[in-house]
């Protein structure tokens, strides 16, 4: 069991997800700075890595729906992702909004005090090099630092080889159906949480969830009466696109 398991829980309850939702380019930091400045001081982020295996931000496996580049991002080197267009997409004001590096949010949330979840989001075939690489970068980009970030994945994969490469950061399972056994995994894992699609925690799961010392957190959460839900379910953590409709201090 890890230490977050049995000491205070460290995160706010309220997450930006992708940094400011879809009131800016996800995963670039004109994302995560409109966050800030709607009062949220922990963001989630994803992180898959550049062919030559630097971690960078972005969601899809493929490039065209947030960048103007096509193809597979993992495919390319960060020289040519560092040169897309990753805010033309989303309105005017953000074209040429570049892709950031894991390791310029790093500087921006620690230099301001803000708390980072990174979901690994491998490109397909790459959970275990991701789950690693991302795992050093963190643990040497966080260190000195009082609250490391939260590492997320999917992929169970992804998560061991995170656990192996930086055994000191906490972990926590996604989880987007409900299937047997994943309470275990997540366990045997170590991990410190598990983030569910909203709709499934209940009662019942709460419960088994609390009860073997994990958090519960919820992805993504937009509405007013689904936040409550939850609120009232004693879960941990939401996760919205909404940075505009719900104050992190509530």
């Amino acid at each position: 069991m890890t230490g977050l398991q049995t000491t205070a829980w460290p995160y706010p309850r309220w997450i930006a997800h992708r940094g400011a939702g879809k009131l800016a380019p996800e995963n670039t930091l004109a994302a995560f700075r409109l966050g800030a400045q709607h009062g949220y001081r922990m963001f989630e982020c994803d992180a898959k890595l550049s062919r030559d295996g630097v971690p960078f931000l972005m969601h899809d496996a493929t490039l065209q729906r947030t960048t103007n580049g096509h193809g597979t991002g993992g495919d390319l080197d960060w020289s040519a992702l560092s040169q897309l267009d990753a805010g033309g997409w989303h309105s005017r004001a953000h074209a040429g909004e570049p892709l950031p590096t894991l390791e310029a949010l790093a500087r921006y949330c620690i230099a301001n005090g803000y708390l980072l979840n990174i979901e690994i989001k491998p490109t397909p075939g790459q959970d275990e090099t991701t789950g690693r690489v991302v795992a050093e970068a963190a643990a040497r980009l966080w260190q000195g630092q009082a609250v490391p970030p939260l590492l997320s994945s999917f992929q169970p994969a992804a998560l061991a080889s995170a656990r192996n490469a930086a055994p000191q950061l906490p972990r926590a399972l996604l989880v987007d159906v409900h299937r047997q056994g994943f309470v275990d995994e997540a366990v045997g894992l170590g991990c410190v949480a598990i983030v569910c699609n909203h709709a499934l925690w209940d009662v019942a799961l709460v419960a088994t969830v609390q009860g073997q010392g994990l958090r519960a957190l919820s992805y993504t959460v937009n509405d007013p009466w689904a936040a409550q839900r939850l609120i009232d379910l004693g879960t941990d953590g939401i996760i919205t696109d909404r940075v505009d409709l719900f104050s992190p201090a509530g």
